[in-house]
């Protein structure tokens, strides 16, 4: 393995112009955004293609600075918490509904990228979820929930026909979800900046809220070199968290994942995919990669509470990666990175209003492309329009993640998943000797 450490392989190849300038002096606005992640811009574009034209987005440092424009690019439907989960707390009708609502959000994309020109890569190949054990129990159960209760089909991919999609004999068979795409995140991120600016918004990067306060009827949000006075704030900070509100901050749990890009792999690439549909696998801390346009290969995984260096990054992946496919040893890995997303203790999104005039969106764990848009669109609609779909989610809440310890309790509950599914791996491997 050789490796040029330069970072996050989205970084390197998006635009590298400002989006924004820091905000300077007193402004007035109807609404504030703080977070330029894609909770944050999916509202402040809803707002705006609502007719709402006195919208400000805060970012701390870059748009999609942080989750949005790190993540593995998968766009699909869903939540972190599974579907079986979802069916039981919330009964079929609401559970449908809300499962529909991330299929809707997943088009949204697909049509606002469409709509604003944005040069995002996107590639409509579908996603692949492998599986990683012999058992195919586990794929046959959620394809059935889907189809019976969802009116969601996924494609059966058999043993012959998985391998000769994807080169490995790792899996053993999978289920095809054809409507799912992938995309280079970051760019899409700053394609929904360039957007909501041409609508009449502002975006303001290098400009982190430094404090949240009433000023009168609403809110007065200060920045090192200004200040904004809106009608409404809207707290969209995930995983990098703001500290404007403690209650806010200790809801959820900042929790790692990495990614890492090999150099191009050219023929190679054809060798170990003939798909160009992004893979997952059915593991707890399963491996998840896909082609990128320029003949690379994405790869991501693990969840930890640490936070790690590329350098730690690329050689837990490359380990990873040569389980899969071996006959890539000793490929160059020239971008290795990792990201903190941000999960609460109930593994939902926390969407809503928290007190007159301050919204939220955030602890859309790792399965956020397609809620944080929908977070978006109900925000949105619930500020321009008065629009209550927010309430389908205040059963889950704004609900403290104990930390402290609620890391340990993570990483512990991380542990014994991954044991769980080394154990199961072993026995099936002892079993078929």
């Amino acid at each position: 393995m050789r490796m040029r450490p330069t970072g996050s392989y989205y970084l390197a190849t998006a635009p590298s112009e400002p989006l924004g300038g820091a905000l300077q002096g007193r402004h007035e606005a109807e609404v504030c955004v703080i977070g330029g992640g894609f909770a944050g811009l999916n509202t402040a574009l809803g707002l705006l293609e609502r007719g709402r034209r006195d919208v400000v987005l805060l970012e701390a440092q870059r748009v999609g600075h942080g989750a949005s424009g790190r993540n593995g690019g998968f766009v699909f439907g869903g939540f972190s918490r599974g579907e079986d989960r979802l069916l039981a707390e919330l009964g079929p009708p609401r559970a449908r509904a809300l499962y529909a609502g991330t299929l809707d959000a997943v088009e949204l994309i697909r049509a606002r990228s469409e709509r604003y020109a944005i040069d995002c890569e996107r590639t409509d190949a579908g996603v692949i979820w492998a599986n990683w054990f012999r058992d195919p129990g586990v794929l046959r159960a959620r394809q059935r929930l889907l189809a019976e209760h969802f009116g969601v089909h996924w494609s059966w991919l058999g043993q012959d026909e998985l391998r000769e999609r994807v080169r490995s004999r790792r899996y053993h068979d999978g289920l095809f979800e054809p409507q799912a795409f992938h995309f280079h995140p970051l760019k899409y991120a700053q394609g929904l900046a360039r957007a909501a600016l041409a609508l009449g918004g502002r975006v303001h990067e290098g400009s982190p809220a430094v404090s949240l306060e009433r000023a009168g009827a609403g809110w007065r949000v200060r920045t090192p070199q200004g200040q904004v006075e809106a009608a409404q704030v809207v707290l969209a900070c995930g995983g990098y968290l703001a500290r404007l509100r403690r209650r806010v901050d200790a809801g959820v749990l900042p929790i790692a994942t990495y990614v890492m890009a090999t150099e191009p792999l050219g023929p190679r690439l054809d060798e170990i995919l003939r798909t160009r549909a992004a893979v997952y696998d059915t593991r707890f801390a399963f491996d998840y990669y896909r082609p990128l346009r320029d003949g690379r290969l994405l790869w991501g995984g693990r969840i930890s509470v640490l936070d790690r260096s590329p350098g730690a990054v690329r050689r837990l992946l490359y380990r990873d990666l040569l389980k899969v496919f071996p006959q890539l040893d000793g490929v160059r890995i020239e971008h290795a990175w990792s990201g903190l997303m941000s999960y609460a203790r109930h593994q939902m999104p926390q969407i809503g209003r928290i007190e007159e005039g301050l919204w939220l969106a955030q602890a859309f764990g790792g399965h956020g492309v397609a809620p944080t848009t929908l977070a978006g669109e109900w925000l949105a609609a619930a500020i321009a329009e008065g629009d209550a779909r927010w309430r389908e989610l205040a059963g889950y809440g704004l609900v403290s993640a104990w930390k402290p310890a609620g890391f340990v309790a993570a990483q512990l509950g991380y542990w014994w998943a991954e044991f769980k599914d080394a154990w199961k791996d072993r026995a099936e491997r002892v079993g078929a000797q």
